[in-house]
Order: structure tokens, then C-alpha cells, then sequence
């Protein structure tokens, strides 16, 4: 069952939904928009290792004139918003009027866990260079919820400000580690 935009207002005033900044005008029927933070990441090394820390980052700051994203680059970036919640599922994506600019949003991995509490990490990709500024609504996420016993995020990007690169890495360690 999703959240009715009453229902996500409702819930971010009674604390079972945290939002941080809560905008009553972001608000849509059924999803809540979020906007792009100041701050973009990537990766600057010419092989990213998913078994490495990956520490060659570049970090850029949008100016009030924004900042041009350019194809073939993946920029990490991340809500204005701390959103979280240990009632609902949280699902972010793309909103359909950046889509139709060519820019692809957090389209892998689009689910939040219950107990997480934060700003969202972005992966942003463009289609053709696009100029995108802070404060933009660029995703928009919706609550679902849960059935069954629940088990908070406990995770390793728990309370992110700012975007966080893949910390990928430290899976495959213990993996590999445990396989030994």
C-alpha cells in the first residue's frame, strides 16, 4: 500500500516519516519531491575497482549559475532533504519532468531500508549535457507500507550528508575473507 500525499504530510507531522526540510509544496498525490543538494562527486580514477576503496574523487560545488553534467560521467549528488523512516518504504526516483530532459536518476537501486535516516545519495547520468542546479526538484520518493516484522538499516551509509561514494569494497572484503 502506498502513501497518499495527505498521508505523507500526516506522517511527517506525527514523526512516523522524517523530512528534513518538510515543504508542504512538495508534496504530490502519492510521492514527495526532493531537491538536488549543492554538492557533486565522481570518481576520477580510469578504472573503478567494486573490490578497492575508490579515494580519486573530484568534488564540485553547483554556483548559482548551475553546473553542466556531461554524458558518460556518472555524478554522484544528494537531497537537500534528510528523509527516513522506521514505519515506511521509501522509494526514490527520477521525476518524469527531468526524465524528459535526458537525465537519468537513481535508476539502480531505487529502495530505501526502514531505519534509514538521511540524504539520499543520487546517481545522476545524462543523455546530453544538461545543466542542473541546487535546489531543482529532481526526484520525488514514495512510502510503502511494510508487512511482516522489521528490521532496521543498521548500514554503512546510516546518517549520510552529502553524497557518499560506493563503499562496495567493503562487502567483497568480507566476503572474500569469510571464503578463506
Amino acid at each position: 500500500m502506498i502513501l497518499t500525499g495527505a498521508e505523507i504530510t500526516a506522517a511527517a507531522h506525527d514523526g512516523r516519516l522524517a523530512i528534513n526540510p518538510f515543504e508542504s509544496d512538495q508534496v504530490n498525490p502519492n510521492s514527495y519531491n526532493v531537491r538536488l543538494g549543492a554538492t557533486l562527486l565522481t570518481y576520477t580514477a580510469p578504472i573503478i575497482d567494486a573490490h578497492q576503496p575508490n579515494p580519486t574523487t573530484t568534488t564540485v560545488e553547483i554556483g548559482p549559475g548551475g553546473f553542466v553534467l556531461q554524458p558518460g560521467e556518472l555524478y554522484l549528488g544528494h537531497t537537500v532533504e534528510q528523509v527516513g523512516s522506521d514505519t515506511f518504504v521509501p522509494l526514490l526516483f527520477g521525476r518524469s519532468s527531468v526524465g524528459r530532459l535526458g537525465l537519468f536518476v537513481e535508476i539502480t537501486a531505487p529502495i530505501g531500508d526502514i531505519g534509514f535516516h538521511g540524504q539520499w545519495t543520487l546517481m545522476l547520468s545524462p543523455i546530453r549535457p544538461l545543466r542542473v542546479y541546487t535546489g531543482m526538484k529532481i526526484g520525488q520518493i514514495m512510502f510503502f507500507v511494510a508487512a511482516g516484522d522489521i528490521d532496521f538499516y543498521r548500514g554503512k551509509y546510516q546518517a549520510a550528508t552529502g553524497p557518499q561514494p560506493s563503499r562496495y569494497w567493503r562487502d567483497a572484503a568480507r566476503i572474500r575473507a569469510a571464503a578463506l
